[in-house]
């Protein structure tokens, strides 16, 4: 009984994490297929969260909150436009490569003037 109690409050808490990270808000949907498809992009997405903590070793906000300092930065001159990624922190790194995630590249596009 104890576990059965532990699991629901884990499935809870997934969904209340993938509902934030997601920022989804309550959908209506009518017809039933629209209601499985997003059901199951939900259950998809708990899945992905899963699987994230139990390769890292980490909680997803703790992940999510690591993954959320990368950021893409456009920097444009005079002779053109460079878009380039921040590089990930150590422990960011670390959590790409326990997913088996490549980190992405440092220079992403070129555009000269």
């Amino acid at each position: 009984m104890a576990l059965g109690y532990k699991n629901l409050l884990e499935a809870e808490r997934g969904f209340r994490d993938m509902k934030s990270t997601l920022e989804l808000r309550p959908v209506f949907h009518r017809l039933e297929h629209r209601i499985r498809a997003h059901v199951l992009i939900c259950w998809l997405a708990l899945l992905m969260i899963r699987i994230a903590e139990r390769q890292t070793g980490h909680t997803w906000r703790r992940i999510a909150l690591e993954l959320q300092r990368l950021h893409l930065v456009t920097l444009t001159g005079p002779d053109g436009q460079v878009q380039q990624t921040t590089p990930p922190s150590a422990l960011a790194a670390q959590f790409l490569a326990a997913a088996q995630v490549k980190a992405p590249p440092r220079i992403t596009a070129i555009t000269p003037a």
